[in-house]
């Protein structure tokens, strides 16, 4: 029988404000279905539609979301659960809100991922 581990992250935007504009990313590759959760150092939410999950302060991968998430451009924080040690194309995320403590909004469904540099112009 399969021991089954859950794990749950959530990961937070550094001092960014809703009304940022999203970064110019250069394709380095193909979209990749799953990237390993190892090699994700932080993720940038940068829109409703939006996350950037990287590997170092320009390298990552881009996630444009088949639909807007609401509230996830405003609050830049998500959390998921996975059974891999991977993320995966497939997966679900769940926009994190404040007030009076941690509460879930809206969950959103992964898409490819994108590998990239960040233009840094």
């Amino acid at each position: 029988m399969m021991r089954l581990a859950t794990l749950l992250l959530s990961f937070a935007a550094g001092a960014a404000v809703a009304g940022d504009r999203i970064p110019d990313a250069t394709p380095t590759a193909s979209p990749q279905t799953c990237i390993p959760l190892q090699a994700i150092r932080e993720s940038r939410v940068r829109s409703d539609l939006v996350i950037d999950f990287m590997r170092d302060r320009r390298r990552g991968w881009r996630v444009t979301l088949p639909a807007r998430c609401p509230g996830l451009g405003f609050e830049r924080r998500f959390g998921y659960a996975t059974s891999l040690s991977q993320l995966c194309a497939n997966d679900i995320i769940t926009v994190l809100t404040t007030g009076g403590g941690p509460l879930q909004g809206a969950s959103c469904g992964l898409a490819p991922f994108q590998p990239m540099t960040l233009d840094t112009r």
